[in-house]
C-alpha cells in the first residue's frame, strides 16, 4: 500500500512540477519497485497455495483418479462427480456443463450431454431418480405381467406380484432380495376410475351405491387371490435361509450397500440379516445414518456424513467424499476420495474393512 500510494503521489507532484528529463526516470523507478512487489506477492501466494497441506484423510499410497491440472484445467470447487457400479467415474465441470468418464486411468471428454456414454450415470441430468424406482420401468429384472409384475432373475421365474416394495441386487450380481405383495385388491388404475365415478355421481345415494359396489368387487378380488394373507407383505430371495419377520424389521428397509456383496435390513439403530440376526446395534451418534457400512465379520461400523467418515471405535477421516465398497484381488476395501492440492488431483485410498 504504502509504494503504491507513493507511485501515485509521484504522479501527482510531477504532473504539477515537471523537471525535464528526471519524471521519466523516477516514474521507472517508482514503477518497477511497484511492479516487483506485486510479483512478489503474486509468487507468494502461489507458493502458499502450493504448500497447503494435504488433507487428514490422505493415505500413504493414494491411487491418482483425475488429474484436474495438465489440458483439462479443472476447478475443484466446479465439479461434480459420481460412480457407476462398473466402477467408472463421472466428472462433470459444472462452468461448461461438459461430462468427462474416467476408468481404469483412461479419461474420455469432454462429452456433451445427451451423449449414449453418459447413461447409467446418476443426476447427469438432475432427473428425479426416484421416479424410475417408483415404476420398475428402467429395471432389468422386473417386467410387468399383465396388472403385475414379474421378477426374473438367475435364469428363474418369481410371481407374478401385485406390488413390489422394493428390490435390491448385491455388487456381484448373483443374489437378490425383495419385499412384494401377492394381491393388490386395487391397482392404480382403477383406483383412478373409482375415484372419477364417485366424483361424477350425482347424489349421495349414488355415491354411496358406487362405494358399496367398489368395495364387495375389492373383497370378490381378495378371495380369488389368496384371501387377507395376500395383502401382506413377504421378502422373496435366492439367498438360501432367508425369512422375513415384519416386526422385527419394522420401519427397516433393505440395503444392498451397507455390507459388501450382502443385503440386509437396516432400521433407524439396528442392521438384521435376512434370517432375522441382529448383526450390529448403532450407537446414537450413527443412528439414521444414510450412508453407512459393516465390516466382514459384523464386528466394526462405521458412516458418512459431510465429508467426514466415522468408525465405531471413534476414530473419524475428514475432507472426504464418494465413499464406497471396492473388490481388488477378492478382497473388500472401503474406498474414498479426497483433494490432493499438491497435485491439484482428485485421489483415492482403499481401507480393509
Amino acid at each position: 500500500m504504502k509504494k503504491s500510494f507513493l507511485f501515485l503521489l509521484a504522479i501527482c507532484i510531477f504532473i504539477g512540477n515537471p523537471v525535464n528529463g528526471q519524471v521519466g526516470k523516477l516514474l521507472n523507478k517508482v514503477s518497477k519497485s511497484v511492479t516487483n512487489d506485486a510479483v512478489d506477492k503474486s509468487e507468494t501466494g502461489s507458493k502458499t497455495t502450493k504448500q497447503q497441506p494435504e488433507p487428514k484423510c490422505a493415505c500413504e499410497q493414494p491411487d491418482q483418479i483425475f488429474d484436474l491440472g495438465g489440458t483439462l484445467k479443472l476447478m475443484y470447487s466446479e465439479i461434480n462427480i459420481s460412480i457407476k457400479d462398473d466402477g467408472s467415474i463421472l466428472v462433470k465441470d459444472i462452468i461448461t456443463g461438459n461430462f468427462y468418464i474416467v476408468k481404469d486411468g483412461v479419461t474420455q471428454g469432454p462429452i456433451k450431454a445427451g451423449d449414449p456414454r453418459l447413461e447409467g450415470f446418476d443426476n447427469v441430468n438432475n432427473s428425479d431418480a426416484s421416479k424410475a424406482t417408483t415404476s420398475w420401468a428402467n429395471n432389468e429384472y422386473i417386467t410387468k405381467s399383465g396388472e403385475k409384475f414379474l421378477i426374473k432373475f438367475g435364469g428363474k421365474n418369481y410371481g407374478p406380484y401385485g406390488e413390489i416394495k422394493e428390490f435390491k441386487v448385491t455388487k456381484s450380481k448373483d443374489k437378490f432380495a425383495a419385499v412384494v405383495v401377492e394381491n393388490v385388491p386395487v391397482s392404480e388404475a382403477d383406483g383412478k376410475k373409482m375415484e372419477e365415478a364417485i366424483k361424477n355421481a350425482k347424489t349421495d345415494q349414488e355415491r354411496m351405491d358406487l362405494s358399496m359396489k367398489y368395495a364387495q368387487e375389492m373383497q370378490q378380488k381378495m378371495a380369488q387371490g389368496g384371501g387377507p394373507m395376500s395383502l401382506v407383505p413377504k421378502l422373496v430371495t435366492n439367498i438360501p435361509g432367508a425369512s422375513y419377520d415384519q416386526l422385527k424389521s419394522v420401519g427397516g428397509t433393505l440395503n444392498s450397500n451397507v455390507k459388501y456383496d450382502d443385503i440386509l435390513f437396516t432400521t433407524y439403530d439396528k442392521v438384521i440379516d435376512l434370517s432375522n440376526n441382529v448383526l450390529l446395534t448403532l450407537k446414537s451418534d450413527a443412528a439414521g445414518a444414510k450412508d453407512l457400512f459393516i465390516n466382514t465379520n459384523n464386528t466394526k461400523y462405521a458412516y458418512y456424513n459431510y465429508g467426514t467418515l466415522t468408525f465405531s471405535d471413534g476414530t473419524k477421516l475428514a475432507e472426504l467424499f464418494n465413499v464406497r465398497w471396492v473388490k481388488v484381488n477378492g478382497q473388500a476395501y472401503l474406498a474414498y476420495m479426497y483433494y490432493s492440492p499438491k497435485k491439484n488431483a482428485i485421489m483415492q485410498c482403499k481401507i480393509q474393512f
